[in-house]
């Protein structure tokens, strides 16, 4: 699978990108992705696999330089193989205590880069060399004119099964339930678990369930067309509303880390939370971005270019190798 095509008919090779990405975590799809569409002359390879190879799987051309979306033990086996990488942690991780490790951490050699709006306060990134990208945004920033349904992106990454499957049962099915009713339809996207995501939501009708890494899947896309948007507490999820300056709504958060990152937003912006199926509030959406969370803000605090300075930065590394 590649996020990008090959040059047409026999122009010159370009220099080939590795896009390497822990697809059970919605936060490290979309930060590949929207990083993949800014690549502009580079030619972009994905390989679904926890060992990526040297070459790309296609024609067995050497790559020039890998990108690792939280995935420390590939970033580390592609340094060991002389592959410059660039490693991004692109979700939210609670601040460590001062006595603990940090959480994966890459390592030495990658250039590491964090995902984290500029507005948003604290955790500040780690020691070490590790520079915040400020936020990842999508490359279409425009939502359709008709728009139509509810869009609901879950995350589930590092949640225990049990706790997983109760809450896709028990807070998941009735949201969607009351997404169909309201607003004539529910894509549901999860980064794992989709299985026993169906299986909650089975018999509802006007529901689709799909897996963000899968390849016909966009969950931007489907941003872009939907009405309502429901999402669990993400870096991902949270840039994406951002960028577009439409409605967000909270699930309910499931974990510690969405937890922490929902408390996080709560200082700076006013995004509810859908707690009650039955409260119309989160499928009406406000009539302008005026009314929306986002005009509070100050536009200089993030400039929405995160995922272009990761290309940049793939760029120079391809032309002047370290």
């Amino acid at each position: 699978m590649t996020d990008g095509a090959p040059p047409a008919g026999g122009g010159p090779a370009r220099h080939r990108v590795l896009l390497v990405s822990r697809d059970a975590e919605l936060d490290a799809v979309l930060a590949r992705r929207r990083i993949a569409a800014h690549l502009g002359e580079l030619r972009p390879v994905t390989v679904p696999t926890a060992d990526p190879p040297t070459t790309a799987p296609d024609h067995g051309e050497p790559v020039q330089v890998a990108l690792v979306c939280d995935d420390p033990a590939a970033a580390g086996q592609l340094l060991g193989r002389g592959i410059p990488v660039v490693h991004l942690r692109s979700g939210h991780r609670p601040e460590p205590s001062a006595d603990a490790a940090p959480a994966d951490a890459p390592p030495p050699g990658a250039l590491c880069r964090v995902h984290r709006p500029g507005w948003l306060p604290g955790p500040r990134p780690p020691a070490g060399g590790a520079r915040s990208t400020g936020a990842l945004a999508p490359a279409r920033p425009a939502r359709d004119r008709t728009r139509s349904g509810t869009l609901l992106l879950l995350s589930l990454w590092g949640v225990p099964a049990d706790r997983a499957d109760a809450y896709a049962a028990e807070v998941l099915r009735p949201l969607v339930r009351a997404a169909v009713r309201r607003t004539g339809g529910c894509e549901v996207v999860a980064d794992t678990r989709t299985a026993a995501v169906r299986d909650a939501l089975g018999g509802l009708p006007g529901v689709r369930v799909g897996r963000a890494a899968d390849a016909g899947v966009d969950p931007d896309a489907l941003h872009a067309r939907a009405d309502v948007f429901l999402a669990s507490p993400t870096l991902g999820a949270l840039t994406l509303a951002q960028a577009r300056r439409a409605p967000l709504v909270f699930l309910p958060p499931l974990g510690a880390a969405q937890e922490d990152l929902a408390e996080r937003v709560a200082r700076a912006v006013p995004v509810p939370v859908a707690d009650d199926p039955d409260d119309p509030a989160p499928w009406v959406p406000p009539g302008g971005p005026a009314a929306g969370p986002w005009h509070g803000l100050d536009p200089a605090a993030d400039d929405l270019r995160g995922a272009q300075r990761v290309a940049r930065t793939l760029r120079q590394l391809c032309l002047a190798p370290l």
